[in-house]
């Protein structure tokens, strides 16, 4: 009698044992155990630890809470711009309600995975390029967005949407490393340009100043070839300015402008004018024989006061 006791409770200790290991689960901290019984949902969700369930009637199962970071493969579309691109991004997401990503949808990572790659398509086609480039922030806002609102329902929640790369054709990268070395050789030009109507206005200046002292200029000139002698290996030209000259006159016209000291004269005795009268002499005419040849008094003047005869 005793022996059939014991071999019966060794029996039922064993079926127990059985029981108990087939019913047990243990349900993670980052996990939670839905419940379906005999296929239908347990509103009770297991929370972490160890737990029991009906062996052969109740199915547990396990839904990681933690995030999920998912690459997003890359999606070639076209920008409304006309541009050729291939994007890919990163999604971060996490259930929320681990009943309802259970039963509202069969495989909720690939449902979000497909639906991250639906929604950056879309994306791409309502973006410019610069937007793409430039704008990633209100993209991906707009992207996770699109992606949170269907998951909603899938007790599924997107925590951050990612666009990482933006691959664009070879072609368009040459345009937009040239439009780069444009713009940033005009800004080059504007820059110099500026320089040099600043550096014009003080030259101006300084020129206005030297023109008040002109020993400014003579100085500006010394320096000018102490700079330059600096340099040995170099012959200097020294320019002789014009400037300098019309100083060196400017100095030299007080000393011109001064009047001549004035000595009073000695006296002189008057200059002895001798003015002998001139004689006149008149000689007798004498008849010459006419031979058609003029005489050398023809060709001499008539003094006044004298008489001339000749012959008709």
């Amino acid at each position: 009698m005793v022996e059939e006791l014991v071999a019966a409770a060794v029996t039922v200790g064993s079926v127990g044992t059985l029981y108990a290991m087939a019913a047990a689960r243990v349900v993670k901290q980052y996990e939670r155990g839905v419940v379906l019984r005999l296929g239908r949902l347990q509103r009770s969700v297991r929370e972490p630890g160890l737990t029991m369930i009906v062996p052969f009637v109740d199915r547990l199962r396990k839904v990681n809470m933690q995030i999920v970071t998912m690459p997003v493969p890359a999606q070639d579309g076209i920008t409304r711009d006309n541009v050729t691109v291939r994007v890919d991004a990163v999604i971060y997401f996490k259930v929320i309600d681990a009943a309802e990503a259970v039963v509202q949808v069969e495989d909720y990572r690939f449902a979000v995975s497909q639906m991250a790659q639906t929604s950056l398509r879309s994306i791409i086609g309502k973006s410019d390029l610069d937007d793409l480039l430039s704008n990633r922030e209100k993209l991906n806002q707009g992207l996770e967005l699109m992606i949170d609102s269907p998951a909603v329902g899938w007790g599924v929640q997107i925590d951050r949407v990612e666009i990482k790369d933006v691959s664009l054709p070879e072609t368009m990268k040459r345009s937009m490393a040239r439009q780069a070395e444009a713009d940033r050789e005009r800004r080059a030009r504007v820059i110099n340009a500026d320089a040099e109507l600043q550096a014009s206005k003080k030259l101006a200046e300084a020129a206005h100043q030297m023109s008040e002292e002109p020993a400014a200029l003579q100085l500006r000139l010394l320096q000018t070839v102490v700079a330059v002698a600096a340099e040995k290996n170099s012959t200097l030209v020294l320019p002789f300015p014009v400037e300098l000259l019309r100083f060196l006159e400017r100095a030299q016209q007080p000393a011109a402008a001064e009047p001549p000291a004035v000595v009073p004269p000695a006296a002189a005795p008057p200059a002895a004018v001798s003015e002998a009268p001139a004689a006149v002499t008149e000689s007798p005419a004498v008849a010459l024989p006419d031979f058609g040849v003029p005489g050398p008094e023809a060709n001499a003047p008539s003094a006044p006061g004298a008489s001339r005869t000749g012959q008709d």
